[in-house]
């Protein structure tokens, strides 16, 4: 499913690359800190029409807002597939977040968790899917760089730098603490009636 969906957000934003960030609140980015522990998180929401359907090979043919023409899969999570139609609009919105918190002295043990989670619409409903991840990672701090503001993180997989561009937050951290890091991200596709055609006003 999450591969399905996320062709589709993919296709999308490049539909429409000046909408990267459009969010009804406006405000694409959001970030909070505290002691210890840090969250970023940002959204996107892109809109296209329907142009085409084979219904056979369960394909959408999809106009972008800046008119760009592209073809997508409706994968089987969208269950109620047999309803979309021509001129129906296609939006999918897709937000991601990382939240680093670190762990003074803990000791734990590295690791790696990823989750997946699905949706879809129920019989009846508008066709509608949507698909989530989360990835925690609990890291070591195995070094510390003050020059370059960065630390040196070793997890299960891997071994990374990061930088810490907050000066407060880098001032918490030392050799043998860890940082637990969880991705997430979730995109949601649903089928939304085309918007209604102005009126045309008559001539006096």
């Amino acid at each position: 499913m999450r591969k399905t969906l996320l062709s589709i957000a993919v296709a999308l934003a490049a539909a429409a690359p000046a909408a990267h960030g459009q969010v009804p609140s406006g405000a694409a980015a959001v970030k909070a800190s505290e002691p210890g522990r840090v969250t970023v998180a940002d959204a996107v929401q892109v809109a296209a029409t329907v142009q085409a359907i084979d219904k056979a090979k369960r394909l959408v043919t999809l106009k972008g807002p800046q008119g760009n023409v592209f073809v997508v899969e409706a994968g089987p999570e969208v269950r109620n597939f047999d309803q979309i139609k021509v001129g129906d609009q296609v939006v999918a919105r897709y937000v991601e977040a990382l939240s680093l918190e670190l762990k003074k002295g803990s000791g734990g043990i590295r690791e790696r968790v990823e989750r997946e989670v699905g949706a879809a619409a129920k019989p009846g409903e508008r066709p509608g899917a949507a698909a989530g991840r989360r990835v925690t990672v609990v890291a070591d701090v195995v070094a510390v760089d003050a020059a370059r503001q960065s630390i040196r993180l070793r997890g299960v997989e891997r071994t990374i730098d990061l930088k810490v561009k907050d000066r407060n937050q880098f001032a918490l951290i030392k050799v043998g603490d860890q940082v637990e890091a969880t991705f997430t991200e979730a995109i949601a596709l649903s089928v939304e009636p085309a918007p209604a055609a102005p009126k045309a006003v008559p001539k006096k």
